[in-house]
C-alpha cells in the first residue's frame, strides 16, 4: 500500500488523528504526512472533514430523507448539468446518479418532515428535467459511514456457557 493510501485510510477510520500519530502508525516522519495530507487535499481526494452525528441523541428535530428521482435529459442537458442545480441547494446533503430504477439518489436534511415535503415540491420537482420524486423519510439510522449508532456496552468479557 503506497503511503497516500495508507494515511487515506487512516484518516476514514479517524480524521481526528494528528500528523504526530498517523506518523507513528504508517512509520512515515510527520513531514511526510503532511506532505500526503495536503497532496490529497489539493488533488481533491480529500474534499473535507466532517463529524458523525447521532441526531436522536439531541433535544431537537432534525429530518433526513431519501429522494429517489427520475430524470428526462435532452440534447442540451445531462446529468451534470442537473447534478449542479440540485446539488446547490443547502438542504441536499448528498448526490448521487446511480444504477437501477430511478437515476439520482438524493438525501435530504431539514428541521421537519414539512420541510422537507416543501423543498421537494418546490425545488426539487419543478426542475425542467425530473420526471418523479419518491420521498422516503428515515425513521431510524443504525449505522453511519461506518460508525454504528447503537448502545455501547461496555463489558468486553466473552459469555460462556456450559
Amino acid at each position: 500500500m503506497d503511503d497516500r493510501r495508507e494515511i487515506l485510510e487512516l484518516l476514514l477510520s479517524n480524521a481526528r488523528e494528528d500528523t504526530t500519530d498517523l506518523a507513528r502508525q504508517t512509520g512515515l516522519d510527520e513531514e511526510t504526512v503532511e506532505e500526503c495530507i495536503e497532496s490529497l487535499e489539493t488533488d481533491g481526494v480529500v474534499r473535507g472533514y466532517q463529524a458523525i452525528v447521532d441526531w436522536s441523541r439531541l433535544d431537537e428535530e432534525h429530518v433526513q430523507a431519501e429522494i429517489e428521482l427520475n430524470v428526462e435529459l435532452d440534447r442540451e442537458t445531462g446529468y451534470d448539468d442537473i447534478s449542479q442545480r440540485i446539488a446547490k441547494f443547502p438542504q441536499v446533503a448528498s448526490l448521487r446518479l446511480i444504477s437501477g430504477d430511478y437515476d439520482f439518489a438524493v438525501s435530504v436534511e431539514g428541521d421537519s418532515m414539512h420541510d422537507v415535503s416543501r423543498f421537494v415540491a418546490e425545488q426539487i420537482a419543478p426542475i425542467p428535467e425530473v420526471t418523479q420524486t419518491v420521498t422516503h423519510f428515515v425513521m431510524e439510522t443504525y449505522k453511519e459511514r461506518g460508525v454504528s449508532f447503537g448502545e455501547k456496552d461496555d463489558d468486553d468479557r466473552l459469555s460462556i456457557s456450559p
